[in-house]
């Protein structure tokens, strides 16, 4: 979906589908059909924005085949869908049974991370709509924190020069403009954006940014506003922002919360926990802080990406408002801050069984009433829907 933001900035809305399982092309191609399309057609909306995942094989087919990047364009429009962004943070396996740490490698003291990322820009660029301003890919900030050495910092900055360069001379070729946004998540060498400021100061701005996830964002009890300030202030842009609600715990010693936390705790996915401090208390994974790694004794904020739309059970909460103030400190003024949003509830699979949507149809359900309520929130900033 598009909307119109009222300095004339088009703000493309998607939803990224790291939500389905797809190692390869033909997943990928399935996925429209069985999900994407029915999204739209709940939604009555005549073109529907994907945040697309290829996972490193079919990143790499595409990448080397102009005809079969033709033909997954000419099949996203000839189901009303469009995709402005990639979401190129999960490599492959996003779906095993365990993910973990996983997810975080290789990371940018890799090679296979620069020419993933690289393939994934080539793809975007034949398949962005010929009025698009301009596509984005998000990545993995870094790596993750342990172990990461001076030789690694300085080996990913290198690592991050190449790719920029790699992007300015994509845009020579072919007439498109690519960004890359490094996207802050708790545990991580850039956690927050203080460190996104740090560690990405001799980046090339034109070509690399930040993608600012409103649950990370949250989790580290980060106020957006000033969040916001601090990157502009280091001269990093938002390259796009996911559109995610935490999951939040107001008092975490009560055992009836505990008990409703204790849902939350699965295998696949690292659901990092913070406890609201100066700075915050943390843990690694939610079991660990169930287990006594967090005193309990102020609220708590668990990196499990809860839907936008829907409350859990009490007495847990989301993070609803402080997504509703990222995207008013990045889409309510006077100037677009961003022009690329993305809801990224990926683990609708993994929510607490009750919650869990039953079949393809519930998950499409889903999947619309979010970004309905997303499209909703953008419109009462101030912004237009309009058609392509």
């Amino acid at each position: 979906m598009r909307l119109l933001h009222p300095d004339g900035t088009v703000v493309h809305l998607a939803y990224c589908t790291n939500v389905h399982p797809a190692e390869d092309l033909d997943g990928v191609l399935a996925q429209l059909a069985r999900h994407a399309e029915p999204v739209r057609e709940r939604l009555g909306a005549p073109v529907l924005g994907l945040g697309l995942w290829l996972a490193r094989d079919a990143a790499a087919a595409l990448a080397a085949d102009d005809a079969a990047v033709g033909g997954l364009r000419r099949e996203l429009t000839a189901r009303g869908l469009e995709v402005v962004t990639l979401n190129g943070f999960p490599y492959r396996g996003f779906h095993d049974p365990v993910v973990k740490h996983a997810v975080y490698r290789p990371d940018w003291t890799e090679p296979d991370r620069l020419h993933y990322t690289l393939d994934l820009a080539r793809v975007l660029a034949a398949l962005l709509p010929d009025d698009a301003a301009h596509g984005s890919v998000s990545t993995v900030p870094l790596g993750w924190r342990t172990p990461w050495t001076a030789g690694q910092a300085d080996e990913a900055a290198r690592t991050l020069d190449t790719l920029a360069d790699g992007l300015a001379d994509l845009a020579a070729d072919t007439g498109r403009t690519i960004r890359v946004g490094l996207e802050p998540e708790p545990g991580c060498v850039v956690e927050t954006t203080a460190e996104a400021a740090r560690h990405l100061a001799r980046v090339d701005t034109d070509r690399i940014g930040v993608c600012l996830d409103a649950c990370h964002l949250a989790v580290g009890f980060e106020e957006p506003a000033a969040a916001l300030a601090r990157l502009e202030a280091a001269g990093l842009t938002v390259v796009k922002t996911q559109a995610s609600c935490a999951l939040q715990a107001a008092d975490p010693s009560d055992p009836a919360t505990r008990e409703a936390l204790a849902r939350f705790a699965e295998p696949r996915f690292l659901h990092q926990v913070r406890e609201r401090g100066n700075p915050p208390r943390a843990v690694d994974d939610l079991d660990e802080a169930l287990a006594g790694g967090l005193p309990g004794r102020d609220p708590w904020r668990v990196h499990f990406h809860v839907p936008l739309h829907a409350d859990p059970e009490p007495p847990l909460t989301t993070t609803r408002p402080e997504l509703e103030a990222t995207l008013a400190a990045l889409l309510g003024g006077d100037t677009a801050r961003t022009a690329h949003v993305e809801a990224e509830t990926y683990t609708w699979g993994v929510l607490p069984e009750a919650d869990r949507p039953q079949g393809p149809g519930a998950l499409a359900d889903g999947i619309a009433a979010e970004l309905a309520f997303t499209r909703d929130h953008l419109i009462s900033l101030g912004l237009k829907e309009v058609a392509p």
